[in-house]
């Protein structure tokens, strides 16, 4: 009878801690935290939220970018908060900002990301080049050799000379926008490139052996 007691205690132990677990990464999860790279409606609240307080003078796009993050250090900075350009729990409940119940759609979010990156990389091409470069995003989505999805691919380290130039922060062209729903929606200029680049300005080796595929404008698209 003892041990049977002993064997029932040990049960309820196990499943009071696995509840208590489950409770933890419950809450974990809720307490979401935005950074570079992240979309949606939580990002165009906290961009709103900054832009009227001062602190941030960028679009309010839901692109979570390097502006709207030095904004999130300089909000953290004047509140005492741990400055890491990041909105977790801390930050998001000093802006007033609650993420219960909030249910994220990407596709807004990521048509903007893809919008800033063709307007900063294809900006005087074509409305047929600035398609192709929002390609190339797709492209690379859907290939095993990249990240699956589009902050992945468009914050990868090195992949576009845009975000470290200052090009990524500027005004997005209102044809951008049409272009990143175009590629989005399937049309593919290049016949499948995942590479591109300008002649006038590549010093790389390894970017000219890329098979090419078409020439739209000033930049090659590759294999």
């Amino acid at each position: 009878m003892f041990y049977s007691r002993r064997r029932l205690c040990l049960a309820l132990a196990v499943i009071f801690a696995v509840n208590v677990a489950v409770i933890l990464l419950a809450q974990s999860a809720l307490a979401a935290s935005y950074k570079r790279g992240s979309t949606g409606s939580v990002v165009t609240q906290i961009q709103q939220k900054l832009s009227a307080w001062g602190y941030y003078d960028g679009a309010v796009d839901g692109v979570y970018g390097s502006r709207t993050e030095e904004a999130v250090r300089y909000f953290q900075r004047k509140n005492g908060l741990t400055v890491d350009g990041k909105a977790g729990a801390q930050t998001l409940a000093a802006m007033g900002i609650s993420t219960a119940g909030t249910v994220e759609t990407s596709t807004a979010g990521d048509e903007a990301l893809l919008a800033r990156l063709i307007s900063a990389e294809a900006r005087g091409e074509s409305y047929q080049g600035q398609v192709a470069v929002g390609a190339v995003v797709m492209n690379r989505i859907a290939h095993p050799s990249f990240p699956n999805t589009m902050a992945g691919v468009i914050y990868q380290r090195g992949a576009f000379s845009c975000l470290d130039d200052g090009q990524f922060d500027q005004p997005v062209a209102q044809s951008a926008y049409q272009a990143a729903r175009d590629a989005m929606n399937g049309y593919d200029p290049t016949g499948g490139a995942i590479y591109y680049f300008n002649p006038a300005t590549a010093t790389s080796k390894w970017i000219w052996s890329r098979p090419l595929l078409v020439t739209i404008g000033q930049h090659r698209f590759c294999a």
